[in-house]
C-alpha cells in the first residue's frame, strides 16, 4: 500500500504542478543523501523521502462493523489508521545559475499543491488506496516526527536543505471479515407454573 502512496502523491504533483515544471521535473523517493540524486534521477528533482510509519492511535477505533447476510453475522474489524510522514525537499539543475532560488522556487510551487487538499484527492488515488473507505487526510507545514533536522542530515551525510515536513493518513486492514454464526431470528418464552 505505501508504493501505492508513492504513486498517488505524484500523480497529485504531475497534475497539479504548473505545466512547465511538471514535464520537466523528476519525481524521486530516494534518501537525499550525499549521494543524491541517484542514478535514474536527472534534476531538476522533487524528493518525496518516506522517514516515517506510525499508527495514529488518536484515530484508533474499537468499533467493528456488522455486517447481516443470509441469515448469519459478518464482523469486520476497523482498519488501523497510519501516517506516513515524508520530508520534501527541492533539487534544481545541475547547470543552474542560480541553484538556490530554482530550488526555493519549486519547493514553493511543491507547497502550494499540497496545501490546496486537506485529503487526498479521490481521483488521485493508485492501487489499493482506490478501495479506501475513509478519506486520506493530510497535514501540511506541521511540525515532523524528526526528532532534530540537523541530526537527520548529519546522518544523511549531506547539507542541510530547505524541507517541508508532509504527513498523509491512510488506512490498513490486517484482519479479515469474522463470521459470527447464524442470527437470532425469534424469541420463545416459556411459562411454567410453580407449584403452590
Amino acid at each position: 500500500m505505501i508504493h501505492d502512496l508513492d504513486g498517488t502523491l505524484e500523480a497529485l504533483l504531475r497534475s497539479e504542478l504548473p505545466s512547465e515544471l511538471s514535464g520537466q521535473v523528476a519525481i524521486s523517493f530516494a534518501p537525499p543523501d550525499s549521494d543524491f540524486p541517484p542514478s535514474a534521477v536527472t534534476p531538476p528533482a522533487i524528493d518525496l523521502f518516506l522517514y516515517d510509519v506510525r499508527e495514529n492511535t488518536e484515530l484508533r477505533s474499537n468499533d467493528a462493523l456488522l455486517e447481516r447476510a443470509n441469515g448469519s453475522a459478518v464482523s469486520h474489524p476497523p482498519p488501523v489508521r497510519m501516517d506516513c510522514s515524508y520530508l520534501i525537499t527541492a533539487w534544481p539543475s545541475e547547470s543552474s545559475p542560480t541553484p538556490a532560488e530554482d530550488e526555493h522556487r519549486l519547493l514553493g510551487e511543491v507547497i502550494v499543491v499540497l496545501l490546496r487538499h486537506s485529503t487526498i484527492p479521490e481521483p488521485m488515488l493508485q492501487g489499493s488506496l482506490q478501495n479506501q473507505e475513509l478519506p486520506l487526510p493530510t497535514s501540511t507545514l506541521q511540525p515532523g516526527k524528526l526528532q532534530s533536522a540537523g541530526e537527520f542530515w548529519q546522518a544523511m551525510g549531506g547539507k542541510p536543505k530547505a524541507a517541508v515536513s508532509y504527513t498523509v493518513t491512510i488506512a490498513v486492514q490486517p484482519y479479515g471479515p469474522r463470521e459470527l454464526g447464524p442470527l437470532v431470528t425469534e424469541k420463545r418464552l416459556r411459562y411454567e407454573q410453580l407449584p403452590e
